[in-house]
């Protein structure tokens, strides 16, 4: 399992591996630095590198990497521009200068092959400022190559966001465990290609407490086996309710997304007025009417032909309304599979429901999945854009955690959590920042919940196909050109890639 830790949890994790297990907080730089100098030879054979520290444990690794390395005979310069320093970091400094080394406090106006940022670690937030901006740009402009040292310098550790002056890699080498900076916001930008090394910080508490990533292994072991004797009643039944006079497109993405899930049926239910544009448009799908009109009206004889189905993806193109509110309220009192809100079935419950969400929730009897944006995210939570993306993972597990629902948060990565868990998955390209993606993962998602996965873990299969075809279309089209109708006809090759 690949975990992915808060700063909160990365700190209480070197406390306890300190205390504990009784490893020295020296020994721990030891090792740190030496991963460290590892990863430069790697990524430099040959040349100069130039280290650039600050005060802290951070900088205590780049003195023991540069010092490493200047014992190996390579050409090692350190820049240090810090005033204050940890116990374990200036003892480090002190062992490199020992050695034969220099600490630079002026930068060498010079090109070296490989700089290694070692500025800060995961505990920075705000924005550098002074000489360690200037350290910053220094370390971006002054070699061919950028290796970052568990975090890039500028980035937060929490939510990945990066202000002003950050310092943006090549390879950014996680020491212990992935930290959630790298992986949120604009990390996977600033990060460059990840690597983890071990040096034996053991994790306290329950090994559920921590996120963790799951890729390609972890989704396919979720899909169920497709066996020779079954048949199409075998795979369960998916329901999307979606569409409107004013967003007809989302329906039908929805739809086709489901189509292709594997799921053995997938309805789709409209409103009357702009079902006619859907007839033989995929003629697998069962097409009926949710409602009269050319908006989805609520009545419970209307939705108590959504209560057999395994799945229901609804709230995609539907328009924001007390109908498509008192619509959730009802699935979430009388439905018992898993029930994926999207769009505006968020929206509605975000302007219909403020201030009851306890209320609300408390009366559910499905397994629920919420798949917004982080402005849709606000919007439900009254919390500000700002503030949920500085709070990074702990912002969608706490809402799960609360109201006993999973919660599917979409940005650079996905992050999904339920009461008992979070997953990142990473897949995904900056090409899928275009309406219509949002309906393709919730169709995704109700096809492969239909099939026995649960609303989190369908969520995160999805989340991770979803991404996988948009990568494969990509190929073929640039991110530019991509369209949600591209990612759909690549879904096959994102399940194929699964048996590889």
């Amino acid at each position: 399992m690949k975990y992915i830790l808060t700063n909160a949890q990365m700190r209480e994790a070197d406390r306890f591996t300190i205390q504990s297990p009784g490893t020295p907080s020296l020994t721990l730089m030891e090792r740190a630095g030496e991963a460290l100098a590892a990863e430069a030879e790697k990524m430099c054979p040959e040349g100069e590198i130039v280290f650039v520290c600050g005060g802290g444990n951070n900088g205590g690794d780049g003195f023991v990497a540069a010092r490493l390395l200047l014992k190996k005979g390579r050409e090692i310069f350190a820049v240090c521009v810090a005033d204050r320093f940890t116990e374990e970091c200036r003892k480090n400094r002190a062992a490199f200068e020992k050695a034969g080394g220099e600490v630079f406090s002026v930068f060498p106006r010079r090109r070296f092959s490989l700089a290694v940022d070692c500025l800060f670690g995961t505990g920075f937030h705000g924005e550098l400022g002074g000489k360690d901006a200037a350290a910053a740009d220094y370390i971006n402009t002054a070699a061919d190559k950028v290796l970052a040292a568990d975090i890039p310098s500028g980035v937060s550790g929490d939510g990945g966001i990066a202000c002003g002056h950050a310092v943006k890699a090549d390879k950014t080498l996680c020491i212990g465990e992935y930290k959630a900076g790298v992986l949120l916001g604009d990390g996977p930008e600033y990060a460059g290609e990840l690597v983890r090394a071990d040096i034996g910080i053991s994790l306290p508490g329950p090994q559920a407490s921590y996120a963790f990533l799951s890729g390609r292994e972890e989704t396919a072991a979720l899909l169920p086996p497709r066996r020779r004797n079954t048949h199409k009643g075998t795979y369960g039944k998916a329901a999307i309710v979606a569409g409107s006079e004013v967003y007809t497109g989302a329906a039908a993405l929805a739809t086709m997304a489901a189509l292709r899930s594997g799921c053995g049926y997938t309805a789709l239910f409209l409103p009357r007025d702009i079902l006619p544009h859907y007839l033989l448009k995929f003629p697998e799908a069962l097409i009926a009417p949710i409602s009269d009109g050319g908006r989805v009206a609520f009545t419970e004889k209307n939705f108590e032909k959504l209560l057999s189905f395994d799945s229901i993806a609804f709230g995609m193109g539907t328009g924001i309304s007390e109908d498509v509110f008192s619509a959730v309220q009802f699935l979430l009192r009388e439905y018992t599979g898993r029930l994926i809100l999207d769009a505006d079935a968020l929206n509605s419950l975000a302007k219909y429901g403020k201030g009851r969400m306890g209320e609300i929730f408390e009366e559910k009897k499905c397994d629920v999945l919420l798949t917004p944006h982080v402005r849709e995210f606000s919007r439900l939570t009254g919390e500000s854009v700002k503030d949920i993306l500085h709070k990074g993972l702990d912002a969608p597990r706490e809402f799960a955690g609360k109201f006993g629902v999973s919660v599917l948060l979409k940005g650079a990565s996905t992050a999904i959590a339920c009461p008992t868990g979070t997953a990142v998955t990473l897949t995904g390209t900056p090409g899928q920042a275009k309406g219509g993606s949002g309906d393709v993962l919730s169709g995704l998602i109700a096809g492969l919940c239909a099939q026995g996965l649960s609303a989190f873990d369908g969520g995160r299969a999805g989340a991770w196909l979803a991404g996988k075809a948009a990568e494969a279309a990509a190929e073929e089209t640039g991110e530019y050109s991509l369209t949600a109708t591209d990612e759909i006809l690549y879904l096959s090759e994102a399940f194929l890639s699964l048996r590889e």
